[in-house]
Order: C-alpha cells, then structure tokens, then sequence
C-alpha cells in the first residue's frame, strides 16, 4: 500500500504532499490543476520513461519521492534486498529525481538502483489504468493479457513451460535453416580445405625451412668469392709454398726466438715472449680452420644451388597461396583440420537439429493445444463474471463474451487469438470492444474486468486515471460503487472528475494551484465535512457555494453510505 507521495518541481506542482493510505483515496480538482501531474509522478516510481520536459519551468530538477507499506517477507521486499536497499520496520522508500540535463538517479530503501528496478517492482505493486489503457483494451494484446492475468497460475504454469520450448524451438530452427541454406557452400569450402591441406602436406615444409634455404643460397651463390678469400687470409697466415719470414705464423716464430734470446737479461722481456708465443698458437688454430673451411667448400655447389632454388621456388608458391609467410602456411594446414572436422560433422549436426527441431516442434504443438484448453474454459467464466459485473454498472442487457479462436501461426504466446466482443443492449450483435464501444462504454468494460481479475490475481494498489470519462448519472453512482468494492481488498486511486465517484471515496483529496498559477505544498488538501460537500458541489455544478450544489452533494454522500453498508 502505498502510505504517502511526495512531489517536488513536477509540471506545474512546486511542492506537494499526498497522504493516501488504505481505502478508496479520490484526487479532484480544476482541470490543469495538476491532477494527471500526480499520476506521472506515480509513474515515474514505477519505473516509467522520464522526461526533462516534464520539470517545473525555472528549476532544476525534479523529485518524487515515495512511501509504501509492505510485507516484509514477500517476493517484494526481497527484490528490494537483492537492489541493496532495505525496509524500515515494514516501509520503502521509493525516490526518484531527474535533472535538466537528463540525468537520474533512483533510490530504493536507500541505495541507489537501476531504474529498471523501479519496473520490476512496480509490476508486483501497482496496476495503472488511464485512458490510453482504455484505448488499448481494444487490442488484441490487451484483450489476451486480460484473460492470462485472469487464468493466473493455471495459465502462467503451462505457459512457462511452452515459453521455453518455443525459444529452443525457434533457436534450433534458424540454426537449421542456415546449415541446409549454406550446405552446398559448405561442401565446397570443405573440398579446398582438403586440397589445400594435401598440398601443403605434400611439400612437407619445415618451420623456419625457406629462412635456412636463403643463406645457404646466398653462400652457394658467392661460393668462388668464398674460396679465394679463405685461401687468401690462409695464405698470409701460414704459406705452404712461401719461407718462414713471409707468413703471419713465420714472422710470429721468429718474433718469439729473438725474445727468448734476450729473455735471460729482463724478466719483462720473456713475459712478452710468451705472450708472443701463444699469439702464434692463436694464428695456427685459424690457420688451420681456414684449411678445413676450404675443404668443406664443395666443388659441386652450382649443383647444389639450383636444387636449392628449386626448394624455394617450391616454397614460394606454397606461400603465395596461403601465406603470406610460410608460418602461416603451416598455420593454415594446423586450422585446417579442425575447420574441416567441423565442415564435415555438418550432415550429423543437420540430422541431431532436425531430431530436436521435431521433437520440439511436437511439444510446441502439444503445449499450445493445453493453453487453448486452459483459455477457452477460463474465457468462459471471465465472461460470465464480467457480464455480471456490468450489470451492477448499468449496463443490465450488455453482455461480454470472450471468444478464443485458433491462429494461422505459433507464436510467443501460443497459437490464440483472444477477442472480446460486447453486446451493449438486447437485440445488438456482439462486436468487437475495438469497433463500436464508446468511451463510457469501454471505461465500464476495464473496471468490471479489473474487479473480476482482483479476484483471482490480486494486486496491492489500482491507479484510475479518470476511468470514468464519457460516464455520467446513474452510470456514474455504480462506478464509484464499483470502486469502493474494489477498496475492500486493494489500495485504490482514482483521478475523477465526477462527484458520484469521489461520494465513494474514503480518502479525498483536493488539488487546487495558487493565484500564481503554482501547486504548492498547501494545494494538496484532504476534504473533511463542509470542504468536502463543498468540492462535490463543485463538481456537481461548476459553483462550489450553490444552494442546489450542497444539496445534492449531501445526498450523493448519504447514498453513497447507504449503497456500501
């Protein structure tokens, strides 16, 4: 139940206190006083869309802040625990403020929350009906949601069930689909895969392999220039045809003999000697590596080099096809096997899909025909009772039926078209509430569904947002009527503008704006005794102090008692 709203800098409301509690709460007031203003506010807690447009010209921001009692053991309040926010010995509170800019920000028992949150539990709180509701009861939508709601559990347990397998259904089914559309595709990106693979495996490339080739090609071809400079470095370093002061290793022999000579007179001198004597040890390794490089240097390398450049050649158009280096050649072999393993287990994943798109099709079938079932009987009694309820609106000889037909097609929902048709008076053709109902007549329609739905979905708290409108008289007097029954087990709102209506309420509250064409926080004000007979005198006849005015509005306050006892 929601205990009291407060609004700040909404529209044309500056500041305003609404306290509302249980019971039958009726808002009145002068057209543009803020009355719709109130109900936005409401909407904005349950999550609806925000609109900078909607702040109070010259300010900032606005906020709305709201109190509700609750349960605090029920799915509510544990969605509010899982936002973060907690209930204070049994209240929430709501808060929502949206800035000029765009921005927001939405608090739930205290901690900020997405505005998505506002949605999930407004859902469970909160049942609005304006006159875009009315509206939209003439829509087929509205009209199955209508009769689900009223179904409940019997409905909503089934239809939990066929939800899922008419997603799985349509999921396996699209992906089906694609596999036989692209077979043949496939097929073909299978069989280049597989030649691809056996010619790359053909040449047997090793990583690495055309980087090596290059330097051997690159030595093979400079192969003469190889050899005279090794001859020659040998040469100079250790001559086989030239006497010992030619060659580095001669000249270092007798380097070192001269020292040695001398090396008995100074120690420093014999030092050098030895250095000098392992210099010349130095030089005759290389010499001798020198050597064996020239003899490994084969005398067949035009041979070999054009065996290597076949290789590479080789190589090459392997990697010009599916490089652009031969690393990503190989790569291409090693993705390869598990692209081609997943091309070929297409024809088995065709066959599982098909099994399961079969079987889920038989159950979609199958589920469907129970929501039917469940449907039809249940539109039976909806009609039953809401015929009845129009009867106690004055609409005696209307009558409501409730027809479920079959659906070309599956969808979300099952394979029902769910219509409404009304007959308003004896003698007429049912027709649908889409053609032909007036607004009175479609206002009458919504509150007698909402009465007999209450019955079977309860919800904590209705919002009327002038559900009378195109009502008058004695029609009138039962809408109010009607309302005050449903007080009895929810919180009931209702924006009026009919005093037959507020005479029902037991919480009414006036909204009225100042000289400056503001709504303050003393414009929102509970009407007691003589305030109260005053308003519905207004309301009556334009003229708050009439003589005619006051009476009536007595007498539609004592009939009003007298019709709920």
């Amino acid at each position: 139940m929601i205990e009291e709203i407060s609004i700040y800098n909404l529209g044309v409301i500056g500041e305003a206190r609404l306290p509302l509690g249980p019971g039958f709460t009726a808002l009145t007031g002068e057209t543009g006083a803020g009355k719709t203003m109130i109900v936005t506010a409401l909407g904005l807690l349950l999550g609806d869309r925000a609109d900078s447009a909607t702040i109070r010209s010259g300010s900032q921001q606005a906020v709305v802040e709201g109190r509700w009692l609750l349960d605090g053991t029920g799915a509510v309040a544990e969605r509010v625990r899982d936002a973060g926010g907690e209930l204070d010995d049994g209240e929430l509170i709501l808060s929502r403020s949206l800035s000029q800019e765009g921005r927001g920000r939405v608090v739930v028992g205290g901690r900020t929350a997405p505005v998505g949150v506002l949605g999930e539990i407004g859902h469970q709180l909160v049942v609005v009906h304006g006159q875009s509701d009315q509206v939209r009861l003439r829509s087929a939508t509205a009209q199955r949601e209508a009769l689900d709601r009223f179904a409940g559990p019997a409905l909503s347990t089934v239809l939990d069930r066929y939800q899922t397998v008419f997603a799985r259904w349509q999921s396996n089914q699209g992906e089906l689909d694609v596999l036989v559309a692209e077979r043949d595709r496939r097929s073909r990106e299978a069989e280049q895969l597989r030649e691809a693979m056996a010619e790359i495996e053909a040449v047997n490339a090793r990583r690495g392999e055309d980087q090596e080739l290059t330097a051997q090609a690159d030595r093979l071809s400079n192969l003469e220039d190889l050899r005279l400079a090794a001859g020659t470095a040998h040469d100079l370093l250790s001559s086989e045809v030239s006497d010992d002061s030619s060659d580095v290793v001669g000249l270092l022999t007798s380097a070192q003999r001269q020292l040695e000579r001398a090396g008995d007179h100074d120690t420093a001198l014999a030092a050098i000697a030895e250095t000098v004597a392992a210099a010349s040890i130095a030089v005759t390794e290389i010499s001798l590596q020198l050597s064996s490089y020239l003899g490994s240097l084969d005398a067949d390398g035009a041979r070999e080099l054009e065996v290597i450049n076949e290789r590479r050649a080789e190589l090459t158009a392997l990697v010009r096809r599916y490089g652009p280096t031969l690393d990503d050649t190989l790569d291409h072999l090693d993705s390869g096997s598990g692209r081609l393993l997943e091309l070929d287990n297409d024809s088995s994943r065709i066959d599982s899909l098909g099994k399961e798109v079969e079987a889920d099709r038989d159950n979609v079938i199958e589920l469907a025909a129970r929501l039917s079932v469940v449907r039809s009987a249940f539109g039976v009694t909806l009609s039953e009772r809401v015929t009845a309820e129009l009867a106690a609106l004055a609409m005696a000889n209307a009558e409501v039926t409730v027809i479920v037909d079959d659906r070309p097609d599956y969808s979300q929902t099952g394979k029902d078209q769910v219509s409404i048709l009304l007959r308003p008076h004896a003698g007429a053709e049912p027709r649908p509430l889409g053609r032909g109902a007036s607004g009175g007549e479609l206002s009458r329609v919504m509150l007698a569904i909402e009465v007999v739905i209450a019955g079977n979905d309860p919800v904590p708290t209705f919002i009327f947002d002038e559900v009378d409108a195109g009502v008058g008289g004695a029609s009138a007097i039962e809408v109010g009527r009607r309302l005050a029954q449903l007080s009895k087990t929810a919180q009931v709102i209702v924006v009026t503008h009919l005093a037959q209506v507020a005479a029902f309420a037991t919480n009414h509250l006036q909204v009225s704006k100042d000289s400056d064409g503001a709504v303050t926080a003393s414009s929102v004000r509970k009407l007691e005794g003589e305030d109260r007979i005053s308003e519905m005198a207004r309301l009556l006849s334009g003229l708050p102090d009439s003589e005619s005015g006051l009476a009536h509005a007595r007498e539609l306050l004592t009939i009003a008692r007298e019709l709920q006892l």
